[in-house]
């Protein structure tokens, strides 16, 4: 992975979050268009917090792409400590900023940080959680940081999108500035599955957001909640499939077992 690569990567996510760009709201808006297929992510995200719950609760979590800190601060909440690291500064800038504001400095670090080496010992997390990251990522190094860095009792949840559909490859295709040209070419496959599986024993897969995202439309009106619940169920059954399941927009899977 180039230095370049990361840079262009840095100066993305800035730009995203920079005063400037919030002050103009068209590229705002053009910049961020992607954000409305978030509207029906409620069942994946609810399979994270209940794992969250039931896993991390009382241990050390490292919020490995931390983002701008939503669920590190989240999680403190429920009672976990993490560690959130991310390679863009005016990113962990903003974690800082909301885990004060919202009162839970004591139990929350952020650090920038590269997330292929990063700086911990090993066998030092609890648990790890890795959500939209390893398409930004050399997934061969990141696999080995994580196995490197967590306990040998404990797992990693991550959550990525796939890139088996042609309809979402067409609109990642279509909206070429919402992405770094690493992160689009990256998008994980069966390959980096198979990979995985050289730094991990266990490697437990759920699949979701099939014709959910039909749903994404009605987000705004009355329909919308009926409208989703009626195509989750249509997914529940049709991810279920192994020859479709790969379609899905997201996978969340477990990893456990590290081999050190």
């Amino acid at each position: 992975m180039s230095g370049d690569r990361k840079q262009e990567e840095i100066e993305l996510q800035n730009k995203i979050r920079s005063k400037k760009l919030s002050e103009d709201c068209a590229e705002f808006r053009r910049l961020t268009a992607n954000r409305k297929f978030y509207s029906i992510t409620r069942k994946g995200n609810n399979f994270l917090n209940d794992y969250f719950l039931k896993n991390y609760v009382d241990k050390k979590i490292l919020d490995y792409g931390c983002g701008d800190g939503d669920t590190a601060v989240s999680l403190v909440k429920k009672g976990v400590e993490v560690v959130g690291i991310d390679i863009a500064d005016i990113r962990i800038k903003k974690c800082k900023e909301l885990a004060k504001k919202e009162g839970v400095s004591n139990r929350a670090s952020f650090f920038v940080m590269d997330a292929e080496k990063t700086t911990f010992p090993d066998n030092y997390f609890d648990g790890i959680i890795c959500s939209g990251v390893l398409h930004h990522l050399d997934t061969k190094k990141a696999f080995g940081e994580l196995a490197r860095i967590l306990k040998s009792e404990g797992s990693v949840i991550c959550n990525e999108p796939l890139a088996y559909n042609p309809v979402f490859q067409l609109y990642r295709k279509m909206t070429p500035y919402l992405r770094s040209e690493w992160e689009a070419e990256h998008i994980l496959s069966k390959k980096d599955f198979r990979l995985v599986e050289k730094y991990f024993g266990k490697v437990e897969k759920k699949f979701f957001y099939l014709f959910s995202l039909l749903a994404v439309p009605f987000r705004n009106t009355f329909l919308f909640k009926p409208i989703l619940l009626f195509f989750e169920k249509i997914d529940s059954v049709t991810l279920s499939f192994p020859g479709l399941r790969w379609w899905a927009w997201q996978v969340i899977f477990i990893l456990s077992n590290p081999k050190k």
